[in-house]
């Protein structure tokens, strides 16, 4: 993908450290109040007045967490963003600022560099977040990408893991298991693509499960929509591992037990349909895809009345007392002990 010879190819060495920054970042304007002093001196300047600080950051790693056989750069670079921009909203934060940094190997030229700070800039711009800083080195092993994302809150908004109790609801945005099918699509069209590279794959019946996977969507609506209804979570987590991983490290934190109902989880039409295909039960990739970032929350029952209606939102269990445990309620009404087996569950 990235050896086109008919493309342009500039050596990152003819421009430098810092020229190869300025080149990258020079499109980037500033939209935040907060941003006092972004790009162009030794640090950042941020000012937050009253408001709480939020500040997460992300690896991705080439060949762990990406392919580029099949992942355009431009929406690697914004799904490095989105990565992080979920993590401010599962604080129930408003992303501000994100500093990128890239450890890049000699394979790569200026332009394929241009077409993942495109992504970045135009994650950036929909999302109303400055580009503050970041650093770029060289890598012996291909690409890294590392973004720190800060956001503000307002003390009386933030919303931890621990805040759950028993009889709160567990709510999730969207649907889950997209990401995990539309990869295994992209991963089955690369093998057909090296037996015969003529063949070209057919996509189409797919798109919005490799959209899931490829170029997915921080929950920033979700945030805002809350805020509207008047509920605040009891507790908040971004669904970034699986279903069933985040519902632990929720309760855990809370100290609380669960029942999670399985004819709750909301699956898109795609998805059942291709985890049929794939002959896959579209529970356990439910619980175990990940890559989703859809958020998974708390809420008292007596917010239930302000958010039952809505599209966006499903109730898909409730809390109980810790010594109760964590368990998947089946459709068959039996009762399974939740268990965390994120990835690995199809690795085996």
């Amino acid at each position: 993908m990235i050896e086109d010879k008919n493309q342009q190819r500039t050596d990152l060495g003819d421009l430098g450290e810092f020229g190869l920054i300025n080149h990258l970042t020079k499109n980037f304007k500033i939209q935040q109040k907060s941003t006092i002093k972004g790009i162009g001196d030794d640090a950042a300047v941020l000012e937050f007045k009253n408001k709480r600080v939020v500040v997460t950051t992300d690896l991705l790693v080439e060949g762990v967490h990406f392919d580029l056989s099949y992942m355009p750069l431009k929406h690697l670079g914004y799904k490095a963003v989105m990565v992080n921009l979920s993590d401010v909203y599962a604080m129930n934060a408003k992303a501000t600022q994100i500093t990128i940094s890239i450890a890049v190997s000699n394979r790569f030229p200026l332009e394929a560099l241009e077409e993942l700070y495109a992504g970045i800039e135009t994650a950036a711009k929909l999302y109303g977040v400055d580009v503050v800083g970041g650093d770029t080195t060289s890598s012996k092993t291909g690409l890294l990408i590392s973004v720190t994302a800060i956001g503000e809150v307002s003390n009386d908004e933030v919303v931890y893991r621990n805040g759950a109790k028993p009889n709160d609801l567990l709510v999730v945005s969207g649907d889950l298991g997209g990401a995990y099918m539309g990869l295994q699509v992209l991963e089955r069209e690369k093998e057909v693509y090296k037996v015969n590279p003529n063949n070209q794959p057919d996509l189409e019946p797919y798109t919005y499960i490799v959209e899931r996977q490829l170029k997915p969507e921080a929950r920033k609506d979700i945030v805002k929509l809350l805020k509207e209804l008047k509920v605040k979570p009891t507790a908040m987590i971004d669904i970034s591992d699986g279903l069933s991983s985040e519902i632990i490290h929720l309760c855990t934190s809370s100290k609380v037990g669960c029942d999670l109902y399985e004819n709750k989880i909301p699956l898109d039409p795609q998805v059942i349909s291709t985890c049929e295909e794939f002959n896959i039960d579209s529970t356990t990739v439910a619980l175990n895809g990940g890559e989703d970032y859809e958020l998974l929350f708390t809420i008292k029952q007596e917010d239930f009345p302000k958010i039952k209606a809505n599209p966006n939102l499903s109730v898909i269990g409730y809390i109980t007392e810790e010594a109760a445990g964590l368990h998947l309620v089946t459709r068959a009404d039996t009762k399974i002990e939740l268990k965390a087996q994120g990835w690995k569950n199809f690795n085996d």
